[in-house]
């Protein structure tokens, strides 16, 4: 019987991309699972929202631990968590995290290329990058963790003035360092899912924009799975904005029904 962490490894590489249901809290996990979907991602900003927090590592790694247990315990489906730049400094503290992480029940994570630095995000070393992501898959290969490691890679996230160059040099290093997948946020252009595709030996991931093209045409350009990030999460609080509204302005409970 193929394990969590190979079903989760299998979706990326199906005929259809993986559509990625991003959560916060047991209830958003569930309605995922209700309407379908087959796998479920944490989104590091709305979870930091959830507890008050600030997205870019502010809530305390323990706490987050919490309610990723919470989420994994809650659904069948294969979960990944976006840690952000690994709530660590060096690849020792990063893999001691991320194998607490699979302890609890999740069978991948998203590590980000990029951190926050006096208030701004800067892309780090892509040499450095390359070697950390090295020492940490070795470091769980030696405690035999499997753990799908999906790479954040941030050119198109920051507005880099060249960001498909940047981006093709960066996952031309991360091909060989035993990562599984590579995550382009805000890259929209078909001509640049074209390029980066074709560069990569591993499933492209991209993230709900405005100008994203549908899925049809994604599956078309070889993208291997699709997430929605914190959007869907914003969506939801706007609409319950407006609701409470109007309940307000009505003078009853009318618009709730």
């Amino acid at each position: 019987m193929a394990t969590r962490f190979q079903e989760f490894l299998d979706l990326h590489h199906q005929a259809t991309p993986l559509m990625l249901g991003n959560v916060w809290s047991v209830p958003s996990a569930k309605a995922y699972e209700k309407c379908g979907y087959k796998a479920i991602g944490t989104s590091s900003a709305a979870l930091a929202q959830t507890l008050g927090y600030e997205d870019g590592e502010e809530i305390p790694f323990d706490e987050y631990l919490f309610m990723v247990e919470r989420i994994a315990k809650s659904t069948s489906l294969p979960l990944s968590v976006d840690m952000e730049a690994g709530f660590g400094n060096d690849a020792e503290q990063i893999a001691k995290n991320i194998i607490r992480l699979v302890g609890v029940g999740v069978v991948g994570i998203n590590l980000e290329d990029s951190r926050m630095k006096d208030g701004k995000r800067a892309l780090q070393d892509k040499t450095f990058f390359r070697d950390l992501l090295k020492s940490i898959c070795d470091r769980l290969r030696s405690t035999s963790t499997n753990a799908f490691i999906n790479v954040r890679c941030d050119p198109f996230l920051i507005g880099h003035e060249a960001p498909v160059q940047e981006a093709i040099a960066r996952i031309r290093l991360y091909n060989d360092t035993g990562v599984h997948g590579i995550f382009l946020p805000c890259i929209v252009k078909v001509e640049d899912i074209k390029a980066v595709v074709a560069e990569s030996r591993l499933p492209i991931n991209v993230m709900c924009m405005p100008d994203l093209p549908d899925f049809a045409t994604l599956a078309s350009l070889g993208v291997k799975r699709i997430s929605s990030g914190n959007f869907i999460h914003s969506k939801v609080y706007a609409d319950m904005e407006v609701l409470l509204k109007s309940i307000e302005s009505e003078g009853g409970f009318k618009p709730l029904f």
